[in-house]
This record gives structure tokens, C-alpha cells and sequence, in this order.
């Protein structure tokens, strides 16, 4: 489970630079992914509506609603990145943002730069990423290929 946070001192000016960069950088993705979904959902919208809804045949419908379910699996994935994004400033406003929430050591500047509402440090998710891979293996070991059922 989580150990307690250990946060390191740090220079209060080097802080509160960092903080206001951090901020700036999480708004930043904050505001591009809310247009981006915002956009897109006035988008499916309007082609919705402008969609003849009559004399399709069962083809035509399929390759609609195929496309329907991507744009919104798309969307989803947006959305959740943007709440992502969301906690990640809730994070930074009650000083909790940049820490590990498994060893409680901070987290790299490069990793934040590069995936700004990552919660863990680089090590913790790889360990995280090799004990999930090693319970899907151990799962697929002893799942049955077929159902000798019937």
C-alpha cells in the first residue's frame, strides 16, 4: 500500500517557481483538451442532425454507428485525460501534486513535462506496469482455452 508522503526540502523560491510553471503547464493542457472536446462534440452534433435518418440501408447504418462508437471512444478518452488534468490542479492547489503516491518521493520535472497528471514516480509505475502485465499472464496460465462444458 502507500507509505506515508516524504517530501525533500526545497528552496521556497525554486517552489514557488516550479508551482507557477507546473500550473501553467497543467492549465495549459487543461484548456486545449476542453476545446478539443468541446469541438468535438459540437461536431458529431451537427453531423447527427444533418444525418438523413430515413432510406439507409443496413450497411450505411453499420459503417455510421462504427464510426459513431469511435469518435465517441475518442471523445472518452479525452474527457477522462481532461479530468485527469482536473485532479492534477486540485492536487497542486493542496501541495500534494508532483509526489508519488506509492513511495511518496517526487516525481521527476521531465516525467510531469511530459505526462503533467502522472501520480506516480517513474519506478513505482514501472512496477506497477510489470506486476499487472505478470497478473494477466497468471491469469491467461490458468483460464481455460475453450469450455469443456459444452
Amino acid at each position: 500500500m502507500a507509505q506515508a508522503l516524504r517530501q525533500t526540502p526545497v528552496d521556497p523560491r525554486r517552489a514557488d517557481e516550479r508551482y507557477e510553471e507546473l500550473k501553467r503547464i497543467l492549465e495549459a493542457r487543461r484548456d486545449v483538451l476542453a476545446h478539443e472536446v468541446n469541438g468535438r462534440l459540437r461536431v458529431v452534433r451537427a453531423e447527427h442532425e444533418a444525418r438523413p435518418h430515413g432510406g439507409a440501408d443496413f450497411g450505411e447504418i453499420a459503417d455510421t454507428d462504427m464510426r459513431d462508437d469511435i469518435e465517441f471512444a475518442l471523445l472518452e478518452m479525452k474527457a477522462e485525460t481532461l479530468n485527469k488534468v482536473h485532479e492534477a490542479l486540485v492536487r497542486l492547489e493542496h501541495g500534494r501534486y508532483g509526489y508519488c503516491h506509492e513511495c511518496g518521493d517526487e516525481i521527476a520535472e521531465a516525467r510531469l513535462r511530459a505526462l503533467p497528471f502522472a501520480v506516480r514516480c517513474t519506478p513505482c509505475e514501472a512496477m506497477r506496469e510489470r506486476d499487472f502485465l505478470r497478473a494477466q499472464a497468471e491469469a491467461r496460465r490458468v483460464a481455460p482455452l475453450f469450455d469443456a462444458r459444452g
